[in-house]
């Protein structure tokens, strides 16, 4: 009874101990956010869908973060994003103060690109969440030629694209490369509230590697006038809302086992569609704190509400399951990958 007594005790000491040990780990995280500013580099333009989703977040984030600091929001558009994340990596502080809202491109670029970038390695940044695993589509005006997505197998289409790493200029290339579609690409645009623009001023026919669930907020008029509409889904399974429309998916349009696995490949980027990231340095606590202050962000009573009423959908992955996703993606076998990155490659076709 005594030794049952003594271990008792020790246990309920040992408990004391962890929760003054957590108090004392959370005091800390506070006292050094608290009158802090926090920000948030979205990596596009003003207007697109990343930033949409970051400003969303913004104004619900720092409620969860220990000392409530202020969030500041900042656009950092150029190369894909890649200009963020080299901002992020190598220039802002390292101490939990800067989250970036990167293109899941510039994420997967190393696999499907031309190689690392010279100044900074995806692979090594602390990854804090994932907003919403979006669904994309090539979007097409409705006075083009092309009124079905077997038409740009024998019409040529004029596409707004984007830089190298972006899903606007990579998915419109590899529905050229790899399955022969007729697709002049017009490169270049900062995002796709410039493609967008380009869009309805008749400057291009259309556009792909655009996010649904933005497109379908940003620009509602567009698909109740019958301006603009949903040619093809660029997504591994169907979107409920496009599937009702109609609108078939690119990888049924595959002619061999090899087309259909690079297709796969390249869309499953697309369960990661809004990467959230801090610094490689940032010491561990802080990581961890941020990927829970996400999670009860976008889980935070107040920010579903808002998505609902502006349709915008929500879809969270957890920043210790996103790590896993990439670094899976990353283990893919090197053929697979050496023949996706040919087809998406813009010299190829």
């Amino acid at each position: 009874m005594k030794r049952r007594s003594t271990v008792l005790v020790s246990a309920a000491l040992f408990a004391g101990l962890l929760a003054s040990t957590a108090a004392q780990a959370q005091d800390a995280l506070a006292n050094f956010y608290r009158g802090r500013n926090v920000s948030i580099i979205i990596g596009s333009s003003p207007g697109g869908g990343y930033d949409l989703y970051g400003r969303l977040i913004s104004r619900y984030i720092g409620r969860h973060i220990p000392g409530n600091p202020t969030i500041v929001v900042q656009n950092m558009p150029g190369a894909a994003s890649n200009i963020a994340a080299a901002h992020i990596y190598n220039v802002a502080p390292k101490d939990g103060t800067v989250i970036g809202a990167l293109f899941m491109g510039a994420v997967v670029e190393p696999l499907f690109g031309e190689g690392k970038r010279p100044t900074h390695d995806m692979s090594k940044f602390h990854y804090i969440g994932n907003a919403n695993s979006d669904a994309y589509v090539c979007l097409v005006r409705t006075d083009s030629p092309v009124k079905t997505f077997t038409d740009v197998f024998d019409k040529e289409l004029v596409i707004g694209a984007s830089a190298d790493g972006a899903s606007t200029r990579d998915f419109a290339v590899l529905l050229r490369n790899l399955m022969g579609a007729k697709f002049k690409i017009v490169a270049g645009y900062p995002g796709t509230r410039e493609i967008n623009l380009a869009l309805e001023r008749s400057e291009v026919q259309g556009g792909c590697g655009q996010t649904w669930s933005s497109v379908a907020v940003t620009y509602p008029n567009w698909f109740k006038d019958n301006l603009v509409k949903p040619l093809v889904q660029e997504s591994n399974k169907g979107y409920p809302a496009l599937d009702k429309m109609g609108v078939p998916l690119a990888r049924d349009f595959a002619k061999t086992e090899e087309q259909r696995q690079i297709l796969e490949l390249i869309y499953s980027q697309s369960t990661f569609g809004r990467p959230y990231v801090v610094a490689p340095g940032v010491p561990e606590e802080r990581v961890a704190m941020l990927r829970k202050a996400f999670m009860a962000a976008m889980t935070d009573n107040d920010l579903v509400a808002e998505a609902k009423r502006i349709n915008l959908d929500i879809e969270p992955i957890a920043g210790e399951e996103l790590q896993r996703l990439i670094a899976k993606l990353y283990a893919t076998p090197q053929d697979l990958v050496d023949k996706a990155r040919a087809a998406i490659a813009l010299g190829n076709r």
